[in-house]
């Protein structure tokens, strides 16, 4: 089975895991209160392997989480997995960070799943998931109010999790909304997509590979200030 390198570095939270096929067999993170990606990143690869009783020359692909997020978080994270790439010629993985948040709660039939990360103001990025982690709707950065993600919560209970799930819950009152802001994207679940990835050979090109920033909503608010 693949062994995998994943790395996620969206948000504060500095996350490493190995994974064997679909499952992660060491983790090593710390979420912050500030970023801390750049002191921390290296070492916590370096023990993640060492945990996992792997060489680097002993992996298969590196994986990293490719955004929305953090511009500087995700410009370290997407620089180390490039660099491994190239310097050990191994296949680049890119996985959704939205997707892998979706992945730590377990709906019930019917039920979906909204992970949401804070940008600025009222604004968070944000993607809609069914209770199999398939995409209802395409990530895109929303600006909350009270009828956010009304067609979705009228016949369903959503669970709304992340970072940007308290400015939700000021706003957002439909007792079918389930709320959890303790929720950050960690390598943990990567695993799972990174895997079928691989099996697929779903690549990114090394050498054009970027982050998904949702650059042109971030520009479009500096417009309003």
């Amino acid at each position: 089975m693949a062994k995998i390198l994943n790395l996620e570095t969206a948000t504060t939270n500095c996350s490493v895991s190995v994974s064997e096929g679909d499952a992660t067999i060491t983790l090593k993170e710390n979420n912050a209160i500030n970023y801390s990606h750049a002191e921390q990143l290296h070492i916590f690869i370096k023990e993640a392997l060492e945990k996992a009783s792997l060489s680097f020359s002993e992996l298969d692909a590196v994986a990293v989480s490719k955004g929305p997020g953090s511009y500087t978080g995700l410009r370290i994270g997407v620089s180390a997995a490039k660099g491994l790439c190239f310097s050990l010629d191994l296949p680049l993985i890119s996985v959704p960070t939205l997707e892998s948040m979706a992945r730590q709660v377990n709906a019930q039939e019917g039920e979906l799943i909204i992970p949401v990360l804070d940008a600025r103001r009222m604004e968070v990025y944000s993607g809609v998931y069914n209770k199999d982690y398939t995409e209802v709707r395409e990530v895109k950065a929303d600006i909350i109010d009270e009828n956010a993600f009304a067609e979705y919560v009228a016949s369903n209970k959503v669970h709304v999790i992340g970072s940007g799930a308290e400015k939700c819950q000021e706003l957002l009152k439909h007792p079918n909304f389930i709320f959890d802001t303790s929720v950050v994207p960690s390598a943990k679940e990567m695993a799972v997509i990174s895997h079928q990835k691989y099996q697929d050979r779903l690549f990114e090109d090394v050498a054009y590979f970027e982050p998904y920033y949702l650059k042109d909503f971030i520009l479009q608010g500096k417009k309003n200030n």
